[in-house]
């Protein structure tokens, strides 16, 4: 994820469009983290439309007010506007915590063209590793709502056990997150099932072998 960005300057949506003008910042910020590349226009009326559902949707993972702790989860504004005043205008509708790509900074559509954007809006999501998750999440936004970032986080191989909506603090919600967890257990249960078999006797006999691989006779 931070070799798509280590050598270009990200700001933050914040008053002061502060930068991230460091590679220690840069990892800070991206290092397993799932990643949404919003490629946007403030002429696209889709977009416009689309804007404050993303914005609520990001909100409702990283904001305090929702979470105990904020998801690993980064969302960075890839402006295709046909000015500066645009890209601007429309980073208002956008999380104070998002991050953009300056406007006259050329990788925005290298980024375009790298990840085949044909279509405004589209929100790629990426894993840690930069690989794609999904390459235009925008329909699974709009009908899932934040549950999509359970389903990412598990396609991810990110567990991070201390996420936790404030609404889901009831058993189903921890059914949910403990469901990576089983999946290794499950994994590890298998592993050694298949060893065990291999410790079976030649000849068409088998041998019994405890636990610890070690036979009682």
């Amino acid at each position: 994820m931070v070799d798509l960005f280590v050598d270009h300057i990200l700001l933050k949506n914040n008053r002061g469009q502060e930068e991230l003008d460091t590679e220690r910042e840069i990892v800070t910020r991206l290092q397993n983290r799932i990643l949404m590349l919003f490629f946007a226009s403030a002429a696209c009326e889709s977009c416009q439309q689309f804007a404050p559902t993303l914005s609520d949707f990001f909100k409702r993972l990283t904001d305090e007010f929702y979470v105990d702790r904020s998801a690993q989860l980064v969302l960075l504004y890839i402006s295709l506007d046909q000015s500066e005043e645009q890209q601007e205008r429309f980073l208002k509708q956008l999380p104070k915590r998002c991050l953009f790509l300056a406007y006259e900074d050329p990788y925005r559509r290298e980024l375009e063209a790298m990840f085949n954007v044909e279509e405004l809006p589209t929100v790629v999501v990426l894993r840690p590793d930069c690989s794609i998750l999904v390459p235009n999440a925008v329909e699974e936004i709009l009908c899932l709502g934040p549950d999509c970032y359970r389903n990412w986080q598990e396609a991810a191989e990110l567990i991070d056990r201390n996420f936790m909506l404030n609404e889901d603090l009831g058993q189903k919600s921890m059914c949910s997150l403990s469901h990576p967890l089983r999946k290794l257990k499950y994994k590890v249960e298998d592993e050694e099932k298949k060893k065990r078999k291999k410790r079976r006797g030649w000849g068409g006999g088998e041998e019994e072998v405890d636990k610890d691989g070690v036979s009682p006779f």
